[in-house]
């Protein structure tokens, strides 16, 4: 009930019905005054505030006061009637034009999908939902992250909900701080710039980083020339497709064996993946044995707070406050050892 009268609120006919509703107000208090004055010192309020709304409403109950030779009277009856029927068709024909022009259910999912997005907390936001968005999407899903798309498209965004079923969407300008701050900016995690634009990605880390300063940026960059322009606007990591594809290419002739070693794990039913995982401030030293072997979990390496690298960590080593835990994890996997880290 409160989400549909939201939805009218935030709707160009909100003013409309209110405009309709403080007329007939206005039009039933002159009608109360003069019929308390036309039924004399006998004429009660409820009388005459009876006596304007039969006349309004078109009820036709017959005069509580007798007007008979009294045509001010009626002449005054008349014009009530006609503003106060005009005021009410007002009010009915705008409720009608809203009805009739609204999708309740898309604007109820709509009004609901902007409630979640309100709750999430250390989230990641995808501005651009294309090939490369959708390969970053589909990854966030298999890991079970939580995230929210932004799109200016809205062929791409139903287009994505279709494919995967994920719901947290908002078309938009990902550039536009208003939008960002909607969807959760200064509460996410990170925020990948994926559109097919490289100076809209570069106005995306831009904007993002203004907003949360702690948040991890990834912007996709076409053109080379363009990086050190992404990083300066604010992006932590930039990623060239090309480039990127290149090295792949390479690697599958130069490595084939370690290629299809990672895309075997990749395919897997448990989704492994080599994940980092912060060790918190608040954690007391502990060695690696603590952490109880499983097959979702796999420590491959620990990188200290002096930017030390500790490979293939022994069960005696410790594990400090403000060290990053790099494994190969499933999603179940990665949350038992956040859990027992603390986090």
């Amino acid at each position: 009930m409160f989400t549909l009268l939201e939805i009218f609120r935030d709707s160009r006919f909100y003013r409309k019905f209110v405009a309709a509703f403080v007329w007939l107000a206005i039009v039933h208090l002159i009608g109360t005054l003069g019929f308390l004055v036309i039924g004399g010192e006998k004429a009660t309020v409820v009388d005459a505030l009876y006596m304007t709304f039969t006349t309004v409403a078109t009820i036709g109950f017959g005069e509580i006061f007798d007007m008979t030779g009294r045509p001010g009277a009626r002449i005054f009856t008349m014009v009530i009637a006609f503003f106060g029927i005009a005021g009410t068709w007002y009010l009915f024909s705008t409720f009608t034009a809203f009805v009739l022009e609204t999708n309740l259910n898309q604007a109820y999912r709509r009004r609901l999908m902007l409630r979640k997005i309100a709750d999430l907390q250390g989230h990641y936001i995808v501005c651009g939902i294309g090939r490369v968005g959708s390969y970053v999407a589909d990854e966030l899903i298999k890991t079970e992250r939580p995230f929210v798309v932004v799109d200016a498209d809205t062929q791409a965004l139903a287009t994505h909900e279709e494919r995967t079923g994920h719901e947290l969407q908002v078309h938009g300008d990902a550039s536009d701080d208003e939008l960002l701050k909607r969807v959760g900016v200064e509460r996410c995690l990170g925020v990948f710039a994926v559109t097919g634009d490289d100076s809209h990605n570069l106005v995306v880390s831009m904007s993002a980083r203004a907003l949360n300063p702690k948040a991890r940026i990834v912007a996709r960059v076409h053109d080379r020339r363009n990086v050190e322009k992404t990083r300066r606007a604010g992006a932590d990591e930039i990623v060239s497709p090309d480039f990127t594809g290149g090295m792949r290419l390479a690697s599958a002739m130069l490595r084939p064996h370690a290629v299809n070693f990672m895309d075997m794990m990749l395919r897997t039913d448990n989704n492994l993946r080599v994940e980092e995982i912060p060790v918190p401030a608040t954690f007391g030293p502990r060695p690696v044995s603590t952490l109880a072997a499983s097959r979702e979990f796999l420590l491959v390496a620990i990188k200290g707070a002096s930017e030390i690298w500790n490979f293939n960590p022994q069960p005696g080593d410790a594990i400090n406050a403000g060290d990053r835990l790099v494994a190969i994890v499933s999603p179940q996997g990665r949350r038992a050892v956040e859990k027992a880290l603390g986090s």
